[in-house]
């Protein structure tokens, strides 16, 4: 069975660059490369963890379509359990146009898609719950699973003795707490953006203070994704530490924030503590900006682990 199971939003992710400004209408511009990746917040987490020799399924809903086919082929290819990816009959496989400047900042055209229609009812939670961590991977975007669902799953899988982890995207709805409280309680490792938790803090701007916040709400270890900034972890039980950006030379910033969730839970899988954990975390996001698309640059556990002591030792 899989030692991480990936619940959520599962998306064809089209990029191009370089993309400064869209053309006029009726024009056409040309661009030096463009390439149809899997995307979503459990395609590439799970893709990360599959690349760094964690056994992996994904749930999630794709449509009954050319880009459903390909998420699913794909993942399957990274030696990922497919089994409880749901195909819809009516709604579209989620795509998303990123457009990728010559800097490496992205700028999104989004269709939610099937994800939309995700539901617990459609997960096999017994089976599910037979992995050693549930990570739940795009909240605020899954309207009839995000909540008091998403709640239900996590409370179940902690009464199961498995260990739970969430991850959440930008909210266009605005909703944020009112939507992601019901699973806070029982999350024992959260790890939004740093931008995404500002928002669901009521505009804190310290990290720490953000992660007193979320802790205040029941969540036992907060992860902060904070780009170049690196990230900031505190526990419940007052442990905390900021962990630098490493410097490398960055192409292409998608996905970075799924690989640095990829290598926090691969240190869980490791039994490490959360500095370990934290610290193979930025090495696997340093590797995967150093590539286009969001999988592309992550790097086997073992060549990680050295990009993560080798700076460890400077």
């Amino acid at each position: 069975m899989a030692e991480v199971t990936c619940v959520g939003i599962l998306v064809a992710d089209v990029v191009g660059k370089p993309i400064e400004n869209l053309p006029e209408r009726g024009r056409m511009t040309l661009v030096e490369r463009m390439e149809l990746h899997t995307g979503g917040c459990a395609a590439n987490t799970g893709a990360g963890l599959a690349i760094l020799g964690v056994k992996t399924a994904i749930v999630g809903k794709v449509g009954d379509d050319g880009f459903g086919d390909f998420i699913v082929g794909r993942l399957q290819k990274f030696g990922i359990d497919t089994i409880g990816v749901a195909r819809d009959k009516d709604a579209a496989t989620s795509a998303t146009m990123v457009c990728v400047d010559s800097g490496g900042e992205r700028s999104f055209l989004h269709y939610v898609g099937a994800n939309a229609t995700l539901r617990l009812e459609d997960i096999d939670v017994p089976r599910v719950l037979q992995s050693k961590i549930v990570h739940v991977a795009g909240s605020l975007v899954m309207p009839q699973f995000d909540g008091e669902p998403t709640g239900e799953l996590l409370k179940r899988a902690q009464a199961a003795g498995v260990i739970t982890s969430l991850d959440t995207v930008w909210d266009a709805r605005g909703l944020w707490m009112q939507k992601i409280a019901p699973a806070l309680p029982y999350t024992d490792y959260f790890l939004p953006s740093y931008e995404e938790a500002k928002e669901l803090a009521d505009g804190r701007e310290d990290p720490d203070d953000i992660a007193r916040f979320l802790i205040d709400k029941g969540v036992k270890v907060v992860g902060l994704k904070m780009g170049d900034r690196g990230c900031y972890i505190r526990a419940a039980d007052g442990d905390h530490l900021s962990i630098p950006a490493l410097k490398v030379y960055a192409i292409d910033a998608l996905g970075a924030g799924d690989s640095f969730v990829a290598g926090f839970l691969t240190g869980l899988v490791q039994g490490w503590d959360i500095e370990d954990c934290g610290r193979f975390a930025v090495a696997v996001g340093s590797c995967c900006v150093q590539a286009l698309g969001a999988t592309t640059g992550i790097r086997s556990f073992n060549e990680t682990l050295k990009v993560m002591e080798s700076v460890a030792n400077r």
